[in-house]
């Protein structure tokens, strides 16, 4: 194989939603079947968390030797802090002032699923804060790339997969976020075993849209048909049976806010069971020039055959 294409494990976001290649045979088209519009460029995405993270925990107290709070109490990291004190929890801040009061903090927690009720006894730190000895998160932010978007309902879907902590890697449970207009200012490039990553900035003077859900397959909520998405047409709906091999194509925003189209091939299509659908080998010479083969947040698009039909 030439050693300059690269090949990448591709996501679908729902059951053959996103890729169609020439080496596919359409059925006759249904009036009603769904469109949506295959979009590929990048946007600023902030996720607040429905309570707080525990990222971290300090066994020991460093003052009195003995176990910190939060591991006295049996948390873990991972868990979700929901409540403290029969008060919901919506930052770091807001829990950090709730622990000032002092005695025992009473905390409702999800772990995987499951709610606990757990009691924890703060301790005085020597700068005269109350502590647990955890460390928590709230929120993320970040850019991602928007896979498609449902033109009826303003519906998007993004990323391809979950947003997660990156201290624990687990999927960050969403309360809110929304999403912003965003350009891309450099390319962090792929290597051997490693994907590449877009870096931009996003305008946070105005939200385009709100996050409805953080899943395993990508995030997804609805956003107003901005400009880059009025740019691109619909295509019906592949199912995943009309994905075939083939070459085809992907839309990716590597540079500033343009989109451009590229040439992929699609090597095996996978039978599932995981998050990985496809496997991709990049043959655009432009995109292996400005990427070193593969940056994460791409997105299968569609070829057209020599009719013209999708």
């Amino acid at each position: 194989m030439d050693k300059q294409k690269k090949r990448c494990l591709a996501a679908f976001f729902l059951s053959g939603l996103l890729c169609a290649s020439a080496a596919w045979s359409a059925p006759a088209r249904a009036a009603e079947e769904r469109m949506l519009v295959p979009v590929g460029h990048t946007i600023g995405i902030k996720l607040f968390a429905e309570g707080v993270v525990v990222i971290g925990l300090a066994e020991v107290d460093s003052q009195t030797g003995k176990a910190t709070p939060g591991v006295d109490c049996g948390l873990q990291v991972g868990d979700v802090i929901e409540e403290a004190n029969g008060r919901e929890v919506e930052s770091s801040e807001q829990f950090a002032a709730i622990l000032q009061c002092g005695g025992t903090v009473d905390l409702a927690v999800n772990r995987e699923g499951e709610d606990l009720n757990l009691a924890a006894e703060p301790v005085l730190g020597p700068d005269g804060t109350y502590r647990l000895g955890a460390w928590i998160r709230d929120s993320m932010a970040g850019i991602g790339t928007v896979t498609f978007y449902d033109p009826e309902t303003g519906a998007f879907g993004a990323l391809g997969h979950g947003i997660t902590d990156s201290d624990t890697g687990l999927l960050m449970p969403l309360g809110d976020g929304s999403v912003m207009n965003a350009q891309v200012k450099a390319v962090k490039q792929g290597t051997a075993g490693e994907p590449g990553e877009l870096k931009g900035s996003f305008d946070l003077t105005r939200d385009m849209g709100t996050l409805r859900a953080n899943t395993a397959q990508g995030v997804f909520g609805t956003m107003e048909a901005w400009d880059f998405v009025e740019e691109q047409t619909a295509v019906p709906v592949a199912s995943r049976d009309q994905v075939h091999t083939g070459a085809a194509t992907i839309l990716s925003n590597v540079s500033g806010d343009i989109v451009d189209e590229y040439t992929i091939e699609v090597v095996r299509v996978l039978d599932g069971g995981t998050s990985q659908d496809l496997l991709l080998e990049i043959t655009d010479q432009r995109l292996l020039e400005a990427t070193g083969g593969i940056v994460q947040g791409m997105v299968v698009s569609y070829n057209r055959d020599n009719t013209g039909n999708p």
